[in-house]
């Protein structure tokens, strides 16, 4: 008796020496079953991916997340949702997405955009955006005659930034008077970009310009050297456009390799 007492005691000495080692790999126990603390670096880390930065006092509330979601996740199973065909292809659903982020996780680390492609993009973004930038004001109409009547009105002594307001169907820059504030001509279409061009400082066209969008009378108020951005502004968004070039480019290229029949 006394030796069996002794194995006894000796065997709770050796679950209890073992406990804390194990209690160090869990966060918690919930309903039996231990919940590891790896759990919890994988949600900060995605959390971090989104962008929302882990501060230390959102170590508990992350804690307090996993824990509440092992004990909903158990109810759940105990209702025997885990097994419904929905269920299933939610997961495969899931699994699918969390696999594609990771293909073009790894394919971004491996093809990283270089400083010299940056840097080549923003000059040719320099080089088409260069030049003069004009400000001018439109008033859009959909017929000829119309636009025909206002260009007299004007001439008698009509506002032009009030007859926008009233007569441009274009809602953009009508509410504002017809304001298209300042832009390079290059960036609109070429029949008004070949009519602005040709006015001088505080001029208006004397006959309706004609484009797709239908007729405009165009009034240019002023003009200077391009105002462009410098490359350090602008290099983090140029980076993440050609990334995303990149990775369009890599989608057509699986597409375009992949037998489907």
């Amino acid at each position: 008796m006394k030796k069996q007492i002794l194995s006894v005691l000796a065997t709770a000495a050796l679950l209890a020496a073992g406990m804390p080692a194990a209690m160090a790999q869990n966060l918690a126990i919930v309903n039996g079953k231990a919940i590891p603390k790896s759990r919890v670096d994988a949600l900060a880390q995605q959390v971090a991916r989104s962008g929302r930065p882990v501060t230390p006092e959102m170590q508990g509330q992350l804690k307090d997340e996993v824990i509440a979601r092992e004990v909903f996740m158990q109810e759940a199973q105990v209702r025997g949702l885990d097994a419904t065909e929905d269920f299933k292809t939610q997961i495969e659903l899931a699994r699918q997405a969390i696999l594609i982020r990771e293909l073009f996780s790894d394919y971004q680390k491996k093809n990283p955009v270089t400083d010299d492609e940056i840097k080549a993009e923003y000059d040719r973004f320099a080089a088409a955006n260069s030049g003069k930038e004009y400000k001018a004001r439109h008033i859009l109409v959909e017929k000829e005659d119309q636009a025909k009547a206002i260009i007299a009105q004007i001439k008698k002594g009509g506002k032009f930034d009030e007859i926008a307001k009233k007569s441009s169907k274009d809602p953009g820059s009508g509410a504002k008077g017809g304001d298209l504030d300042w832009a390079n001509p290059g960036s609109y279409v070429k029949e008004f970009s070949e009519a602005l061009a040709a006015l001088t400082k505080g001029k208006m066209t004397e006959t309706p310009v004609k484009t797709q969008f239908g007729y405009h009378i165009i009034r240019l108020d002023d003009t200077r050297d391009a105002q462009l951005p410098k490359f350090e502004e602008v290099k983090p968004q140029i980076a993440q456009q050609l990334q995303q070039q990149k990775i369009g480019k890599y989608q057509e290229e699986l597409r375009s390799k992949a037998k489907i029949e």
